[in-house]
């Protein structure tokens, strides 16, 4: 994949919510987890996943759950 291409993030760039998202999506939660987790709807789970792929770039949640790992939102997050 070309560098341009790449998905690519600051942290200063997303809200508390969309953190908490991230760290989930990098353990490998499903978006009904992340849901019962955060006290939310998935739909609500899935707008913040639409919200992380327009700030990053990131065309799946794959690409963002690696992007996670990247940034420190493993599981020990």
């Amino acid at each position: 994949m070309p560098e341009s291409a790449r998905p690519t993030l600051r942290r200063a760039a997303l809200s508390p919510r969309e953190e908490e998202v991230l760290a989930y999506l990098a353990q490998g939660c499903t978006y009904r987890i992340i849901a019962r987790r955060m006290g939310l709807s998935p739909h609500t789970v899935d707008t913040y996943v639409r919200r992380l792929r327009g700030k990053t770039g990131s065309v799946n949640r794959f690409q963002l759950a690696h992007l996670a790992f990247q940034l420190g939102y493993g599981p020990d997050y």
